[in-house]
């Protein structure tokens, strides 16, 4: 990728971090557009049923629940929960609402059960996942563009179909970025060849 195309990219990411900031009681994460979607590894139906999945979660739990500090991620079918639960009950019935969506493969609950963020940690969350964001798309030896970054609380997770080597640096690359308390690696793994297959399919669309 050159220079030029980084910058691009690395803009693109900043700008839907930004715009998908937790100003709202329960987000749920949906597909980025344009630029973003074409260096999307997963097929178009598959961002398509993982939208359908983050919005039915977020419905869900808002009408069992009622307001909190939930955000719903969904990568190919497999859910990252983060945010904050009201109680230990509520941390297990937000698992289980998910767990009973139509496709879901899995559910990697990171709730705490603690009150919401304010919106200082709030801010300094989006900012460590535009820096994280950045660092990944300026590493040359990785697709840094096709890794999906969340902070909650100073802990960055990152979800992906990557490889083991690629998984490993963007891990490292993240743990090295100002402010990260934490890295979890909620990738699905690949092979080399089929990460390379996929990221050429994904930039031909």
């Amino acid at each position: 990728m050159n220079a030029t195309l980084r910058v691009a990219v690395a803009g693109a990411l900043i700008a839907s971090t930004l715009a998908i900031t937790g100003c709202v009681p329960l987000a749920a994460t949906g597909v980025a557009v344009g630029t973003m979607a074409a260096i999307d590894r997963r097929t178009v139906g598959a961002q398509t049923e993982d939208q359908a999945i983050e919005l039915k979660a977020a419905d869900q739990i808002r009408a069992t629940l009622g307001q909190s500090s939930i955000s719903v991620t969904s990568f190919n079918r497999k859910v990252l929960l983060t945010g904050q639960a009201a109680t230990e009950q509520d941390k297990r019935n937000a698992e289980r609402i998910v767990a009973a969506i139509d496709n879901v493969r899995s559910v990697h609950n990171e709730l705490q059960v603690l009150g919401s963020p304010s919106l200082t940690s709030r801010a300094a969350d989006t900012s460590i996942t535009a820096r994280v964001k950045t660092a990944l798309i300026n590493a040359q030896d990785i697709k840094g563009n096709t890794v999906k970054v969340i902070t909650e609380s100073g802990t960055v997770y990152l979800m992906g179909l990557v490889s083991r080597r690629e998984a490993d640096r963007a891990a490292q690359v993240a743990s090295r970025v100002s402010g990260v308390q934490r890295v979890v690696t909620v990738f699905e793994l690949i092979t080399e060849e089929e990460a390379a297959r996929l990221h050429g399919a994904a930039q031909q669309k």
